[in-house]
């Protein structure tokens, strides 16, 4: 009975033939090519175990043969075999995955091993590989919390983006603190590409001058601190997903070289003169209206039409409704564990408070209020107090319909005939009145101002001009 199939790579005809006889001596199907070019057909055929080749080879090397296997498919095992005088070519290959090396004159004995170890990690690795996936099958978007309409309907169509084998690229939109990165981790987790790489690129974050090198690598002596070639974000991704964060942020000079990239899956180095091709599926996020900043010339139009095949819009916590708790109860389950506190609900007060407040920094700042909470809490409730949460402008949050959630929360020191002469903030007013506390707190400097609110400097500006208010 056979044990696994081995591919042997190796032009001197006798050690080859010998390696064959002992394996299947042992147990294995083993078959020999002379030179990389025959054996990179025999990998779809036999589907490999492991492959054993050397590293000085006719024509293509064993280096490059590592490279097209780990291009076919990343888990087969692959053993290089080197004389003495090449053990550096053997320590590249280590470095570039191959499983393990072996020196020459051979040990079969060692060889027979190494086959062995080999074929045991790769069926963990597909052993594992089908646990996860029936995990992420029997509980798809588990991380992704919420069962409003809107949020279901989102759902559903992530589930649908993750179940595709050649997935267009993805637009994610949605507020600050909306949880798109999370969303797109996700469809990466849950679909067939979740063995592959997930490279995620915060494009706000990388300064202009590095970001084409950061993306597309760049070769040695391109530039003044290039010592070495590197290897861009584009090619690390390989066969998974690449998640261009805040896409909005990217320079105009560089969003041509992206649509090329995206549209022709080539890549070019910086400082290179060849392209060299890629197998990467592209999710991008924003928080600004990317149609609307390309009517004004502000994002390249054909670069938005590229990456909006599919949009997935994400909605803000404002507009989930009863989602803010089941968020609320799974960050407080979360922190009470990780911080070791008793605490175990929200008293109905604190509740009502969580439900009216505006939320202008999402989930994100929902869960910072909670584990703050959790954090500052002695007992096995969190109350009003602990979420320390006040409107723009000071005052306590109040209720659109004081029917439906009962009486209102006062507000400390304030006299009882004032509170329930004032009217409820509308939206609008609480969103102008945030802006204009942020902004006087920061001493009218918009990035300060920004990071106050948990939202980009973009958002701030569209908000600023839409009740016009100047910075």
């Amino acid at each position: 009975m056979s044990t696994g199939t081995v591919l042997v790579v190796d032009d001197e005809r006798t050690l080859a033939r010998a390696i064959k006889a002992f394996l299947e001596a042992s147990g294995y199907e083993a078959t020999v090519a002379d030179d990389a070019e025959a054996a990179l057909p025999l990998l779809g055929s036999l589907r490999p175990d492991v492959v054993f080749t050397d590293v000085r080879l006719p024509g293509m090397d064993g280096i490059e043969l590592l490279r097209r296997i780990r291009e076919f498919d990343p888990g087969i095992p692959v053993v290089v075999m080197t004389a003495h005088g090449s053990i550096q070519g053997a320590v590249e290959a280590v470095k570039l995955g191959a499983f393990d090396y072996l020196k020459k004159p051979l040990d079969l004995e060692e060889l027979k091993l190494l086959a062995d170890r080999a074929r045991e990690t790769s069926a963990l690795r597909q052993e594992l590989s089908y646990y996860r996936q029936q995990a992420l099958r029997d509980q798809p978007f588990s991380d992704v919390v919420g069962q409003s309409a809107a949020m279901r309907a989102v759902l559903e169509q992530a589930r649908q983006i993750a179940a595709l084998q050649d997935t267009p690229p993805v637009l994610i939109t949605g507020e600050t603190g909306t949880g798109k990165g999370l969303v797109a981790r996700t469809i990466h987790a849950s679909g067939p590409r979740a063995e592959r790489p997930f490279i995620e690129v915060n494009c706000t974050a990388l300064p202009a001058t590095l970001m084409e090198a950061e993306l597309f690598g760049h070769e040695r002596g391109a530039f003044t601190d290039a010592k070495e070639s590197k290897l861009g974000l584009f090619e690390a991704a390989e066969g998974g997903f690449l998640f261009l964060d805040e896409i909005g942020d990217v320079e105009l000079a560089l969003q041509g070289k992206l649509l090329k990239a995206i549209e022709d899956r080539v890549v070019r180095r910086v400082g290179g003169v060849r392209d060299r091709k890629i197998d990467v599926r592209i999710l991008a996020a924003t928080n600004r209206d990317l149609a609307h900043e390309s009517e004004r010339e502000r994002f390249r139009r054909d670069l938005y039409f590229r990456l909006a095949v599919i949009i997935l819009h994400l909605p803000p916590l404002r507009e989930r409704g009863d989602d803010v708790y089941l968020l609320a109860e799974f960050y407080l389950r979360r922190f009470s564990t990780k911080y070791g506190k008793p605490v175990r609900r929200l008293d109905p007060a604190a509740r009502d408070l969580l439900r009216v407040y505006p939320w202008p920094g999402n989930v994100r700042e929902l869960s910072h209020v909670i584990e703050r909470a959790v954090l500052w809490s002695k007992g096995a409730e969190l109350t009003p107090e602990h979420l320390s949460l006040t409107m723009p402008g000071g005052a306590a949050p109040r209720r659109s319909s004081p029917d439906a959630l009962g009486p209102e929360l006062p507000v400390a020191g304030e006299p009882p005939s004032r509170r329930a002469a004032e009217p409820a903030l509308t939206l609008d007013q609480m969103e102008r009145s945030a802006l204009e506390e942020a902004l006087r707190e920061a001493g009218g400097n918009q990035t300060r101002a920004a990071q106050r609110l948990g939202i980009s400097r973009d958002t701030l500006r569209y908000r600023l001009k839409k009740h016009g208010l100047s910075g």
